[in-house]
């Protein structure tokens, strides 16, 4: 009887930490194929029902799936930092500067140009997930509250990845802020899904831009893909030009190296800032997460003057040591003789008169 007893128990356990983990999953995932496509369909790079890249390429691992899951199961510490991470106080001016950036963790910056602020890829939440439960969780926490984050006049999105595009946030945001999201094509049916009002979404496609407070928001190319459940590709992804009268960042958002980012330096640049993603690569998935030596060329082809890297150091995605992609960055931009600002969490840096590297991640 007492076994009996035991083995309820630990079955009601069982029960409700999945009932916790699937709590929210659902509206978490967004808008169904259905409702994204009349947004999607008129584009030219979309076709059989997803959106392509413009250059051939894989987004699946080499393998199998399930291989895949074991090697993230059984790689233990690999990719996460020995001791905690030192974040910075946040110093937010009451009046945005003119070329200033503040790095919130993996592809999350607040940044000031000629006066205005952006805020990219906001992610607050603890995992990277659908779920509350499982998924990545943080390997640091934010430098700042989102109560406390300064007024922005656009939150830009990159793509529809649950480290790009959290629910939580976003959500917080369209209840306290008055601001306009500005996203690539189909993104915006997962804001309607989450109640965001329609007259506050911008949705754009490759080459396409819009103006917002002064400055001008340009949805440029980026070689990735999307999904946030079964289905793939059925939103845009996208990097970012943000030009105000006189100041222009390049946000890379997630990318795998293309030659087509020289192009994008043709017809945009030059850059005074870069924001451009150095983790999460493998030989596994190479053309869809660049390594900290595409960054460089990237930074180079895009005419770039200042790199600031993104993506690294928040969340475990990959299979690399966690400092890994900072050290390789530097070595590559000092043979090229390219400027890097690596911030700590919470830190703003002034763009133009940028402080010199302190090594904190060793």
């Amino acid at each position: 009887m007492r076994g009996k007893k035991l083995l309820a128990a630990a079955a009601a356990v069982v029960a409700g930490w999945v009932a916790r983990a699937a709590w929210g999953v659902v509206p978490a995932i967004g808008a169904s194929r259905s409702a994204i496509r009349p947004y999607a369909a008129a584009s030219p790079h979309y076709r059989d029902n997803r959106f392509h890249n413009s250059d051939s390429g894989s987004s699946l691992p080499e393998g199998s799936q399930s291989g895949l899951t074991k090697a993230f199961l059984t790689r233990g510490g690999l990719g996460r930092p020995q001791r905690p991470v030192p974040l910075a106080t946040l110093l937010a001016p009451t009046e945005a500067g003119d070329l200033a950036v503040t790095w919130l963790g993996h592809a999350s910056v607040l940044l000031e140009i000629d006066g205005r602020r952006v805020l990219t890829d906001p992610v607050w939440s603890e995992r990277v997930s659908p779920s509350d439960v499982v998924g990545p969780a943080r390997l640091h926490p934010m430098p700042m509250t989102l109560s406390g984050l300064p007024d922005v006049d656009a939150v830009v999105i990159s793509h529809d990845h649950y480290d790009h595009l959290d629910r939580a946030t976003i959500t917080a945001l369209a209840r306290t802020r008055d601001t306009t999201f500005v996203v690539p094509l189909g993104v915006g049916a997962h804001l309607r899904r989450w109640h965001v009002p329609g007259e506050r979404i911008v949705e754009l496609d490759w080459d396409e831009s819009v103006d917002v407070a002064g400055l001008t928001l340009t949805c440029t190319e980026a070689r990735h893909f999307s999904g946030r459940g079964l289905a793939r590709d059925t939103t845009l992804w996208a990097s970012w030009v943000i030009a105000g009268p006189r100041r222009t960042v390049f946000f890379g958002g997630d990318s795998g190296y293309t030659p087509r980012f020289a192009d994008l330096g043709r017809r945009y640049g030059p850059f005074d800032v870069t924001l451009l993603p150095i983790g999460a690569y493998d030989a596994r998935w190479p053309d869809i997460h660049m390594t900290p030596e595409e960054a460089v060329r990237t930074h180079v082809d895009v005419d770039g003057g200042l790199l600031v890297p993104i993506h690294w150091a928040t969340f475990n995605l990959a299979f690399h040591p966690w400092g890994e992609p900072v050290d390789r960055l530097l070595d590559a931009a000092r043979s090229v003789g390219v400027r890097v600002a690596v911030p700590m969490a919470g830190q703003r840096i002034d763009g133009l008169r940028p402080p010199e590297t302190m090594y904190w991640w060793r």
